[in-house]
């Protein structure tokens, strides 16, 4: 197999491309053509700094976008605490609600998320989007129903493909109860009521 390779030919101030060991000139550019290839390289890299700093800014904005659309959209507290500082993990692995510890906490898109151990920190901080509450922590029940963001009870909940849900549960108002008997069709409106609230 033949391999090209250059070489710069000072007393003729040619620069030599060849083929193959020992092989033929294919080609010779003079001092001035190798002034500009040289140019041309400089140019690209400085044209490609520019595009990657393009791109940094750009994504830059979007998480800030992200994130102050979560603050306004997702059932957070004032502070940012979402899931009333309950661990969105243990909800998975010990099919529990349980409280996080003020001390064990993690920001995420303008979100705080505290949890009952650092085991539960390290898997949420891995796959964030893995343990989230779907529709911002409201109700899902009601974004099915009505595509309304209402109030959750933490401990009232549900795992569903790997989904984590909660529901209204207050005045003897269980709405996992009334997901429970039309939850197919209840979960495609609440998907297509919440994709509608985040867009806007």
């Amino acid at each position: 197999m033949k391999i090209p390779y250059f070489l710069l030919n000072p007393d003729l101030g040619q620069f030599r491309y060849f083929i193959g060991k020992g092989g033929h000139c294919n080609g010779c550019f003079n001092r001035i053509s190798l002034h500009y290839i040289i140019l041309i390289t400089n140019n690209m890299k400085q044209l490609l700094g520019i595009l990657f700093l393009s791109l940094g800014l750009i994504t830059g904005a979007s998480a800030q976008q992200s994130a102050d659309l979560r603050k306004k959209e997702f059932n957070l507290e004032g502070s940012g605490l979402a899931i009333q500082g309950y661990d969105p993990v243990a909800y998975f692995n010990q099919n529990k609600a349980i409280e996080g510890k003020k001390d064990i906490t993690t920001q995420y898109n303008g979100a705080t998320y505290r949890f009952a151990n650092m085991q539960n920190k390290d898997a949420f901080t891995a796959a964030p989007e893995k343990y989230e509450p779907q529709y911002g922590g409201w109700c899902a029940y009601a974004m099915g129903a009505k595509g309304e963001k209402v109030a959750v009870d933490p401990e009232t909940f549900k795992i569903v493909d790997g989904k984590l849900y909660l529901f209204y549960n207050k005045f003897f108002n269980n709405t996992l109860k009334d997901w429970n008997k039309d939850e197919p069709h209840l979960k495609a409106n609440a998907d297509k009521s919440w994709q509608k609230l985040i867009k806007q």
